[in-house]
């Protein structure tokens, strides 16, 4: 006979299967006999047996099962590594997508055309958690540590820096490469398969508005492929950019000098000592 497995039947059968074990065993039937008899393990009955004689006819009611990690989630296994790979091969517009860099919204768009799955603001956000690609937390804090450390400077002088654009947007940036999380982070679907995903690089960008939009790609980004995540960002703002660099890879430093000065884009770029 085929062991069924009783996870899978309905709270009402179960509890009836399970009457009907205990009381066998308990009129001296061998849990053997009742498990062959019943279609499922002997392990299930002994363990039925024993939950009976522990807590009585409580022990017949069936219980909500934890959730298994994966379970209970709008997207699978496979949709998810699908999404991330689509996001690292290219910006939301040479998806089809009517946007110059990923957000909550242009992923939650993505996921719907694909997948015929709606996820909310929300949902998206706890993905990224998920999948360690951005730290939304992390763009927040820096945000504001920022605004803390500088703003306060301005308004004791009474001037702006040379380097701001009066009235454009504001927006602070960083680099990041999540597969190479900070020391005592935990585990996620990024860094969890060392370089499953190859060697992800992103550039994160969160507004005044705290708004996160970034781009992803495999290897590190070039000058050319760092202005052009700027133009986009500031397309995507619709307006004037003040782009303030929270955290930048010392080796590429370099490429920043080009945008010290206010660019033909309207864009200035700052990097922050914070």
């Amino acid at each position: 006979m085929t062991t069924r497995d009783a996870r899978k039947l309905s709270p009402e059968a179960l509890e009836e299967i399970r009457r009907r074990a205990v009381a066998a065993v308990e009129s001296g039937a061998s849990q053997s006999d009742v498990a062959r008899l019943l279609g499922v393990s002997r392990k299930t009955v002994g363990a039925w047996v024993r939950a009976f004689r522990r807590s009585g006819e409580d022990s017949f009611r069936a219980r909500t099962r934890g959730r298994r990690p994966g379970e209970q989630l709008a997207l699978s296994t496979q949709q998810q590594e699908w999404t991330i790979r689509a996001i690292t091969r290219g910006a939301p517009d040479s998806h089809g997508l009517r946007a110059d860099l990923w957000s909550r919204q242009a992923v939650s768009d993505l996921v719907n055309r694909e997948f015929r799955v709606l996820l909310s603001s929300a949902t998206v956000g706890q993905y990224f958690a998920r999948w360690g690609l951005i730290d939304e937390a992390l763009l927040k804090d820096m945000m504001r540590s920022r605004i803390a450390t500088i703003v306060p400077q301005w308004r004791a002088t009474n001037t702006e820096p040379q380097w701001w654009i009066r009235e454009a947007k504001v927006a602070w940036i960083v680099w990041s490469r999540p597969h190479a999380p900070p020391p005592g982070h935990s585990r996620n679907l990024m860094n969890g398969f060392r370089n499953h995903f190859g060697d992800v690089h992103v550039l994160q960008a969160i507004s005044h508005r705290s708004v996160v939009l970034f781009h992803a790609q495999l290897g590190p980004f070039d000058a050319q492929q760092a202005g052009r995540f700027l133009v986009r960002l500031r397309h995507q703002l619709n307006g004037p950019l003040n782009a303030i660099v929270c955290h930048w890879p010392t080796e590429h430093h370099t490429m920043l000098k080009e945008w010290s000065a206010p660019h033909e884009h309207r864009i200035a770029l700052h990097l922050s000592k914070g």
